[in-house]
């Protein structure tokens, strides 16, 4: 009902007053932002690389999208790592089995489908996911998620406490079951 969008350039004042006699004519000169409203917030490319343990800012999504490694650590620290997975159509993560960590799974882009399971010869839970989905893998619980799209499935993974070394990267899946002996 009261939503004006155009009343005021500059977001970071509220309720000013639009009327002003010496500008009415030059509206664009009005009450301009000095600095906030003209900084561009336009996403960028970055460097995939392993920013732990510091502070660290990203555009998990675009981060995310841009990875095109099976695995690579973003951010490792000591009670939490982030990595990025880019799984290829047809490929899965693999049947694994966490038994003194959780993991948390955020999909970006693509479709699949979640396995989990007491088990590794039963894994009674399925799930059928896609973009924007999440899921929560409990300690001690084997898993897989499976690559079902016609493209690559993009995601990111959140370890508490951390699963692989510092500044891992794995760029296909043949090299991640290499590095865990597979």
């Amino acid at each position: 009902m009261y939503y004006a969008p155009k009343t005021f350039l500059c977001p970071y004042y509220v309720n000013t007053p639009m009327y002003n006699p010496v500008n009415m004519y030059a509206v664009h000169k009005i009450y301009q932002c000095p600095c906030y409203a003209t900084i561009p917030m336009v996403s960028s490319p970055i460097k995939l690389k392993d920013y732990g343990p510091n502070p660290f800012v990203v555009d998990i999504e675009e981060a995310t999208k841009q990875n095109s490694n099976f695995r690579i650590a973003l951010w490792t620290g000591t009670h939490l790592q982030l990595t990025l997975m880019s799984i290829n159509v047809g490929e899965d993560i693999g049947l694994e089995i966490h038994p003194n960590l959780d993991q948390f799974i955020r999909i970006e882009e693509g479709q699949g489908l979640v396995l989990m399971g007491d088990r590794q010869d039963r894994l009674d839970f399925r799930a059928y996911v896609q973009d924007d989905y999440a899921f929560i893998i409990p300690a001690g619980k084997w898993h897989n998620l499976i690559n079902t799209g016609n493209r690559p499935l993009k995601l990111y993974s959140i370890y508490a406490p951390p699963q692989h070394p510092y500044g891992t990267v794995h760029e296909t899946k043949e090299d991640a079951e290499e590095n865990h002996g597979l």
